[in-house]
């Protein structure tokens, strides 16, 4: 039997999550060993475990990942999460990589100085309102499936739903004028291996708190 997949990196969501998101949407049970210390993250570049020197990392099949995409590509395409043709790979490759760039204003926010944060809260929902979500809704509405390709479930869908759902957290009516979205949300929320990662006691992580802000600070800061 092969060993579950094992993820390296702090006790929050950061980078890591949208892999959390992935091996959950794919049903696959996964060992996490949270970096707490300086002295874990020396520990695994002095060993070589890290090709960049930089976490994420994932040890899987016998490989040690690093790089989220990379990772994300891996573990989509082995489980059926990534399209059925080259169309399809490219499609949610680009939709991928649209969803990333808003997810990354989320996962830098806490980082940034207390008086800067609220109003990165109102640029976040000016790009997802004004540049991110209409083109989603667009394809909803155009194809009227479930999904975003192929109708079926892809990784696409979990990255945006994954970052749906966090931008909700700080702004509960982002979707107000996107209905399709809306109704999409609810029914990949109901997929049974997501629902099960939404419910309380999963891997998915809370959002950041000072806590979470403070360890990432001591083990990364120079």
């Amino acid at each position: 039997m092969a060993a579950r997949p094992k993820l390296h990196y702090p006790n929050g969501r950061g980078r890591m999550e949208s892999v959390r998101w992935v091996l959950a949407a794919a049903g696959v049970e996964f060992d996490e060993e949270f970096l707490e210390t300086k002295e874990q993250l020396h520990k695994l570049q002095d060993g070589n475990h890290l090709l960049f020197q930089q976490v994420p990392m994932v040890e899987i099949d016998g490989m040690k990942l690093v790089q989220t995409r990379s990772i994300l590509h891996y573990i989509a395409d082995k489980h059926n999460l990534f399209g059925k043709d080259l169309k399809e790979r490219t499609l949610i490759d680009m939709y991928v990589e649209g969803t990333l760039d808003l997810l990354e204003l989320l996962i830098m926010h806490p980082f940034l100085k207390p008086d800067d944060q609220q109003k990165e809260v109102v640029n976040m929902a000016q790009k997802a309102i004004i540049r991110y979500f209409p083109v989603f809704e667009k394809i909803l509405r155009g194809h009227g499936q479930n999904f975003l390709v192929g109708n079926q479930l892809s990784l696409a869908d979990v990255i945006l739903l994954q970052t749906i759902l966090a931008l909700e957290e700080k702004i509960p009516n982002i979707l107000s004028a996107f209905p399709f979205l809306q109704e999409y949300t609810v029914k990949l929320s109901n997929i049974p291996t997501i629902k099960r990662f939404l419910e309380p006691g999963s891997k998915k992580k809370p959002p950041p708190d000072e806590i979470y802000v403070r360890t990432v600070y001591n083990i990364f800061k120079p």
